[in-house]
C-alpha cells in the first residue's frame, strides 16, 4: 500500500500509535491486516444453535471457521481466552492454546490482537472447563485491524457520543442495535399492511420547484441546469393527490422530508413519512386505519399489543381509542365552556388566565390551538384522537359536514405527543385555489412557513379529485411511541451539529 494517512504517527493518540506500529509490523511480515475475504463457514449464532447444550469440558470433533469483533481479550501465559462478537449481538468465545497452535502462533496473536480487531479463527467447537462455549483454536489470521481503541465497555457512552458516533453505539450497546431491527420490523409491517388493504406504493420528488402540503419553512437549494431554485419537500401530499387524481384510488408513501426549523428530543430537520390517501373515504376511515396500523407494528415487534419502553414502563395500545373534539377537549382544560361559537375576545382572556401567551394577529382558531398545545396535548397519554379543527387552522381540508367553521380533520395524540394526522380532504378545486391563494399571500407577507400558490396541483384538481381521506404519520414519532426513546435515538445517523 503506497498511500499512508497524512497524519504522522506520532501525532496520534499513543494507543493508536500502537496500534498503527502493530498494523506496519504485519505488513513488513507479509501479513495482511485487511484480507479481501475471510474462509468462514458458520457464523457465531449457527454454532450457538447447532450446541445449545454442551457440558463442561465437552468435545465435538467439529472444526468450524468463524469470524468476529473482539469484545474482550484475556491472555494469560499457555493459554488465551477472546470473546467474540458478531453483527447481531451473538458472542462465542474463542480459546488459543500453546499445544494447538503452538508458540509462534500464540506469540503472533498476544503481539498483534488487540480489543476491537476483527479475527478469525478456526478450530473445533467445545466447551470450556466452566461450560462456556467455544471454539479451540487450531489457527487464526487477522480479518481487519482497528487502530483506534473502543470506548471502555464499563462506562456509559453520552448521549452526545451515541449519536455522533453511531458505528461505536451499535459496536457497545444491544439497544442501538436492537432500535435498528425494530424500524425495520416497522417499515416491513407497514408495507405489508397497506400492500393487503390494496394500496400502492409510489415514490414523490423531493426537489421541488414549489413548496407545499404542510405549513413548515423549506429548505433551498438551486439546479443549475435549470438555473431556479429548489425545494427539498416537506410533505408528500400535493404529489399523491395528484396519484389519486390520476386513478391511483389507495396509494402510500414511506419516505424522507425536509423542513428547515429546530432540533430538539422529538423534532429533527431530516425525518421519515408516512402518508396513505384512499379515495372514497374519510377521516373516520383513516382513523380506523391509522389505528390498525398501529397495532400491527406493535404486535409485530412484541408479539402483543403491549409495548415495552426504555425505561421498562409498559403500555397497551389495544383496542379501540379514545375520541374527542378539540374545543371539548379545551374546554375540560380550563373548566368552562368553549364551543366553536366562543369569540376570540373571550378566548384571550381564558388564554391570561392560563398565562397562555398570544399573537395579536391571531383570531379565535389558532387562539384555540395554542390553548390546545400547551394545556391539554401533554396530557393526552393513552391514544386519543383530537378532532374537528377550525377551517383556518387547517388549510388543505374539507369543512365539516356538520359544522363549515370547522375542518374534518384529527390529530393521534399518544404519550403527549402528535404522531398522525388525517383529514376528509378538500376536493372542491375553487375552494382549494382560494385557500392556497390566501396562504400565497401569507408567503408573500414574510410568512416563511406558508405554502406557495402550486397552479400544476390545482390544475390536476380542476380535472376532478374524488371524496378522499388522508393520513400522515412521522416513522420516528411511531418508533418513539414503540420503544419511549427521543427522536435521535430512532434515527440511525441523525443531523448533528459539526464538531469543531
Amino acid at each position: 500500500m503506497s498511500d499512508e494517512p497524512r497524519t504522522p504517527v506520532d501525532d496520534l493518540p499513543e494507543q493508536m500509535q500502537v496500534r498503527s506500529k502493530k498494523r506496519a509490523d504485519m505488513l513488513e511480515a507479509g501479513l495482511d491486516p485487511y484480507p479481501v475475504s475471510v474462509p468462514r463457514t458458520h457464523s457465531l449464532a449457527e454454532v450457538r444453535a447447532a450446541y445449545p447444550d454442551l457440558e463442561p469440558g465437552a468435545e465435538t470433533g467439529d472444526v468450524v471457521t468463524v469470524v468476529g469483533r473482539v469484545l474482550f481479550l484475556r491472555n494469560t501465559g499457555k493459554l488465551c481466552f477472546a470473546k467474540l462478537v458478531e453483527g447481531d449481538g451473538t458472542e462465542l468465545q474463542a480459546m488459543l492454546s500453546l499445544a494447538k497452535v503452538g508458540e509462534a502462533e500464540l506469540a503472533r496473536w498476544k503481539a498483534q490482537v488487540d480489543r476491537g480487531d476483527h479475527v478469525i479463527v478456526s478450530g473445533e467447537v467445545i466447551a470450556s472447563k466452566r461450560g462456556e462455549l467455544s471454539v479451540m483454536a487450531d489457527s487464526w489470521q487477522m480479518a481487519s485491524k482497528a487502530v483506534r481503541p473502543l470506548p471502555n465497555a464499563h462506562s456509559d457512552l453520552s448521549e452526545e457520543t451515541r449519536v455522533r458516533q453511531r458505528y461505536v453505539d451499535l459496536i457497545l450497546r444491544p439497544q442501538a442495535r436492537e432500535m435498528v431491527r425494530t424500524r425495520s420490523t416497522v417499515v416491513r409491517t407497514l408495507r405489508r399492511e397497506f400492500e393487503a388493504r390494496d394500496y400502492i406504493e409510489v415514490e414523490t420528488p423531493m426537489l421541488q420547484l414549489l413548496h407545499g402540503g404542510a405549513t413548515a419553512r423549506p429548505f433551498v437549494t438551486h439546479t443549475n441546469a435549470l438555473d431556479a431554485d429548489l425545494y427539498l419537500r416537506i410533505a408528500p401530499e400535493l404529489f399523491l393527490k395528484r396519484a389519486v387524481v390520476g386513478g391511483i384510488e389507495r396509494v402510500f408513501e414511506i419516505n424522507r422530508v425536509f423542513r428547515n426549523e429546530g432540533i430538539d428530543s422529538t423534532h429533527s430537520p431530516e425525518f421519515a413519512m408516512i402518508e396513505a390517501y384512499q379515495a372514497y373515504a374519510t377521516y373516520d376511515d383513516m382513523a380506523i386505519l391509522t389505528r390498525e396500523l398501529i397495532q400491527e407494528c406493535v404486535r409485530a415487534v412484541f408479539g402483543s399489543t403491549i409495548v415495552r419502553h426504555a425505561d421498562g414502563s409498559e403500555h397497551d395500545l389495544g383496542g379501540e381509542w379514545r375520541s374527542v373534539t378539540l374545543h371539548e377537549s379545551v374546554a375540560a382544560a380550563v373548566g368552562e365552556s368553549v364551543t366553536v361559537d366562543t369569540s376570540a375576545e373571550d378566548l384571550r382572556k381564558i388564554a391570561a388566565a392560563h398565562d397562555v401567551a398570544l399573537k395579536d394577529s391571531w383570531g379565535a382558531g389558532e387562539i384555540v390551538l395554542e390553548l390546545f398545545e400547551k394545556l391539554v396535548e401533554h396530557t393526552l397519554q393513552e391514544p386519543t384522537f383530537v378532532r374537528d379543527y377550525p377551517v383556518e387552522v387547517r388549510p388543505l381540508t374539507r369543512q365539516h359536514r356538520d359544522e363549515p367553521r370547522l375542518a374534518e380533520a384529527w390529530d393521534l395524540i399518544v404519550f403527549g405527543h402528535e404522531l398522525a394526522t388525517a383529514y376528509s380532504e378538500l376536493v372542491d378545486p375553487v375552494e382549494q385555489r382560494k385557500r392556497l391563494y390566501e396562504q400565497s399571500l401569507l408567503a408573500a407577507q414574510g410568512d416563511p412557513e406558508a405554502m406557495q400558490l402550486d397552479e400544476d396541483f390545482l390544475r390536476a384538481m380542476e380535472y376532478g379529485m374524488p371524496p378522499t381521506g388522508g393520513m400522515g404519520m412521522g416513522l420516528d414519532r411511531l418508533l418513539m411511541t414503540l420503544t419511549g426513546t427521543g427522536i435521535r435515538e430512532t434515527i440511525l445517523f441523525p443531523l448533528v451539529r459539526q464538531e469543531s
